[in-house]
């Protein structure tokens, strides 16, 4: 199971420790389902609670993405329309799995620089472009990176970046963050991981570099805005037990 997860929907147990593969009856490892979670006493990630809710400007990319492999990927002579559209889907996947890898690559680089490890070389120009953003705006500050939790509201995560002063979470994106408000969803999961690290008052924002120059902004969420998200993800959760059935 690798350090550094590449997709949501993830558990935990109730010490806090991450559980997003378990081992099957047939001995073999396998991700980790509602069944496992009703078994094991596990409780689901900030993400994944997350996710009851639309993500508009999510599924506004997708669909954009697909419009674009639709009118740049050239037709094959004597290809019917079926087998075209299976072709588009993959052409805007792969080339959304390309820019997630590399997003996922610099997002690992900055963690393990902060874990004490030795990242990359090719990846130093973005973590010093993350450092000197932090500093600038949050201080010296004894940072944790990759913590993992679980709290007794029912839910787990793990934070990018945490001090008693700040929570960090890290996104890398396409472009500069210049002008970039906080979606709905960046808000909620800063205030639930603030809330189940039991960091009261605490700062948050999103680390927003850029993948594919050695950019980084620090976009702060406001107070009004944290409680906000926690009620809106409050809420969710209650939906999110309800609807699964798990206790």
């Amino acid at each position: 199971m690798t350090d550094f997860a590449t997709s949501a929907g993830h558990w935990y147990d109730k010490s806090g420790t991450p559980r997003y593969t378990i081992v099957g009856k047939n001995g073999k490892e396998r991700n980790t389902t509602l069944r496992d979670a009703r078994e094991h006493g596990l409780v689901p990630s900030v993400t994944t609670i997350i996710r009851m809710a639309a993500a508009p400007a999510l599924e506004k990319w997708k669909r954009d993405q697909l419009l674009l492999a639709a009118l740049t990927l050239p037709r094959i002579d004597g290809e019917n329309e079926q087998d075209f559209l299976k072709r588009v889907d993959e052409d805007w996947q792969q080339e959304g799995r390309a820019a997630a890898d590399r997003g996922t690559s610099i997002h690992a680089a900055i963690e393990r620089h902060y874990r004490g490890e030795i990242p990359d070389a090719d990846y130093w120009p973005w973590i010093k472009a993350a450092k000197d953003c932090l500093a600038e705006h949050c201080g010296d500050q004894t940072w944790q990176a990759e913590r993992s939790f679980a709290c007794e509201a029912g839910y787990g995560g793990k934070t990018d970046l945490h001090s008693v002063n700040w929570v960090i979470d890290a996104k890398s994106k396409d472009g500069p963050a210049e002008g970039r408000k906080l979606w709905d969803e960046e808000i909620m999961q800063l205030a639930a991981y603030r809330e189940g690290l039991q960091v009261v008052g605490a700062k948050c924002g999103i680390l927003h570099v850029d993948r594919n120059n050695p950019t980084a902004e620090l976009i702060v969420a406001t107070e009004d805005e944290l409680q906000r998200g926690l009620r809106m993800f409050i809420s969710l959760r209650d939906y999110w037990y309800a609807k699964t059935g798990l206790k």
